[in-house]
C-alpha cells in the first residue's frame, strides 16, 4: 500500500525536470520558485488510495508545505504514529479528515503529552472507531480545536474522565457508564457532531457539555435518545441531585435532535428551558407518529411551546406574526382539554395573550381547498385548489393552461392582501417542488402567475 508521499506523487509528479529544454528560441518565460508539480494545493483530498503511512518526512514537508485542508478519507491508516508523523509534515493544515480509517488502537502516552499542532481547529474521526482514551489524548494536543467530528463510532457511552473503566461500571439496562465527571476538558471547542452512535442516555450525551463548557453546535441526530431526563433509569439508581437536562449546555445555540425515540410533550417542554437554544430540528420523532395533526398543527404547537427557539427544522427565522398566531392557537387548543393535560406553557400564554373566545373551530389546520386565480401571459382562469399538494403536483396538473411542461414552468404567488400595500415586494417564487401550498399561506383570492424558466424575470404590474 502507498505512503501519503507516493500518492501524492502519483497525483502530481514526482521530482525531476518538468518543463522541457527549449534550444535556440529567444523566448522569455516565468519561472516559479517551485513548480507546480512539486507543490500541492491548499485544499488537498486524497479519498480512496489505501494511504497507511506519512511516508519521507523530508519530501513530504517540502511538498505539504503550503497545505491548510487535507482529506483523508477511506484509507488504510490505522496507526496514530503515521497520523502524527503527517501532522508534523503539514504544520500550517486546519481542516484534517480521517473519516472511515481505523484508528482504534490507542494513542501512547509518549506520543501525546502537550500541545504541539496548534494551527488544527477541524478533526473529522467518523466511523474511525477510536476509543475515548485515545480522544482525550488529541484533545490534549489540538488547543486549538473548534470543530470535532466523531459519529457513527458505536459509542454507548461518553468517557473523558481519564479514569481506567471497568465492564462493572456500565448499567446493564441502558449501557451508561456510571462515572460522572463535570469538569471542563477542552474550553476551545465550540462544535460537536455525535450523529448516528447507540447512546440512549441523555446524562451521557450531558457529559459531552460539561467537557466542553462553550459548546454551540451539538448534533446528536439517529442516537436512540429515548428521553431527556436525565435519570431516567430506574436500575442505575445513582443520585443526580438536583440536576436538569439543560445543565450542561449553558452556551448551547443549535441542536439536532432528528430521528431519536423521543416520543411526549414533555421532551419539547424540556427543550424550551435551554438558555441559548436558538435553531433546533426535530423531526421523525416517534411522537409525531402518535400524535394525530398535520405538519401545519404540529408546527404551530411546537412555535408556541418553544418561545426561545428562532428556527425550527431549518429555513427561515420564525416571523413575529407567525408565534403570534401560534401562541393563541394553542390557547385556543388547550382551553378544550381538562385543566389537568393543560401544560405550564398554556397559563404563560393565558398570561400573556388573556383568555380567548373559542373559535367556532379549534381546528388548527388551514382551509383545505381554495379558489386561486392562474395566470399566464394573457389568460387567467380561476380553479379550486387542495392546499395540501404541492408545488411539483400544482406545476403538472397546470401544464395544459400554460401550453408548456412543467419541467420548464415557474410559479410565483402573489398575496392580494399585500399587493397593494407597501409591504409588498412582488410576487413570491414557489422554487421548492416538496413544499406545500398551504406553507405559502394561500387563501382564497390569491393569485398565482405562470411563467416560462427561459424568462428571466417577471413584472409587477402582471399582478394587476
Amino acid at each position: 500500500m502507498p505512503s501519503l508521499l507516493e500518492a501524492l506523487e502519483r497525483k502530481y509528479g514526482a521530482k525531476g525536470e518538468v518543463n522541457p529544454c527549449i534550444d535556440d528560441m529567444p523566448v522569455a518565460i516565468f519561472v516559479p520558485k517551485r513548480s507546480p508539480r512539486l507543490s500541492v494545493p491548499t485544499l488537498l483530498v486524497l479519498n480512496d488510495c489505501d494511504i497507511d503511512c506519512a511516508g519521507d518526512a523530508g519530501a513530504l514537508a517540502d511538498k505539504c508545505a503550503d497545505v491548510v485542508e487535507l482529506d483523508l478519507a477511506n484509507n488504510k491508516l490505522t496507526e496514530w504514529q503515521e497520523v502524527f508523523a503527517i501532522l508534523e509534515q503539514t504544520p500550517r493544515v486546519r481542516f484534517l479528515n480521517l473519516s472511515f480509517n481505523r484508528l482504534s488502537a490507542q494513542i501512547q502516552a509518549a506520543q501525546s503529552l502537550q500541545p504541539k499542532w496548534d494551527s488544527l481547529s477541524h478533526l473529522v474521526l467518523n466511523s474511525t472507531y477510536v476509543g475515548w482514551p485515545s480522544i482525550l489524548g488529541l484533545l490534549k494536543s489540538l488547543p486549538a480545536l473548534e470543530e470535532l467530528h466523531l459519529s457513527l463510532n458505536e459509542y454507548s457511552y461518553v468517557d473523558l474522565s481519564g479514569k481506567e473503566i471497568d465492564e462493572k461500571d456500565r448499567c446493564e439496562a441502558c449501557s451508561r457508564l456510571n462515572v460522572d465527571f463535570t469538569e471542563p476538558v477542552h474550553e476551545q471547542l465550540k462544535k460537536l457532531h455525535f450523529s448516528g452512535n447507540p447512546v440512549s442516555s441523555w446524562r451521557e450525551i450531558s457529559k459531552l457539555g460539561y467537557a466542553f463548557p462553550n459548546l454551540e453546535t451539538l448534533l446528536v441526530n439517529e442516537c436512540p435518545i429515548a428521553t431527556l431526563e436525565p435519570d431516567p433509569c430506574e436500575k442505575c439508581g445513582d443520585a443526580n441531585g438536583n440536576k436538569k437536562s439543560h445543565d450542561a449546555f449553558a452556551h448551547l445555540r443549535f441542536l439536532n435532535l432528528n430521528n431519536t425515540g423521543l416520543a411526549t410533550w414533555d421532551e419539547v417542554d424540556r427543550l424550551a428551558l435551554f438558555p441559548a437554544l436558538r435553531s433546533l430540528r426535530v423531526q421523525g420523532w416517534p411522537l409525531w407518529e402518535r400524535f394525530e395533526s398535520t405538519e401545519h398543527e404540529r408546527r404551530l404547537l411546537l412555535v408556541a411551546r418553544l418561545p426561545r427557539v428562532r428556527t425550527l427544522n431549518g429555513g427561515g427565522a420564525v416571523p413575529v406574526e407567525e408565534r403570534d398566531a401560534a401562541e393563541r392557537a394553542f390557547i385556543r387548543y388547550y382551553m378544550e382539554k381538562p385543566e389537568a393535560d393543560r401544560p405550564d406553557r398554556y397559563w404563560e400564554l393565558v398570561g400573556v395573550h388573556g383568555k380567548l373566545d373559542p373559535l367556532v373551530s379549534v381546528d388548527l389546520r388551514p382551509e383545505k381547498r381554495v379558489q386561486i386565480t392562474f395566470t399566464c401571459g394573457d389568460t387567467s382562469e380561476v380553479r379550486t385548489v387542495d392546499v395540501y399538494r404541492t408545488v411539483s403536483d400544482l406545476k403538472t396538473r397546470l401544464e395544459r393552461l400554460a401550453g408548456f411542461p412543467a419541467s420548464k414552468m415557474r410559479l410565483f404567488y402573489v398575496d392580494q392582501e399585500l399587493r397593494d400595500t407597501q409591504f409588498f415586494q412582488g410576487p413570491e417564487e414557489m422554487k421548492y417542488p416538496t413544499k406545500q401550498l398551504y406553507s405559502y399561506n394561500i387563501r382564497s383570492g390569491d393569485e398565482i402567475i405562470i411563467d416560462s424558466k427561459f424568462k428571466h424575470s417577471i413584472s409587477v404590474s402582471s399582478t394587476a
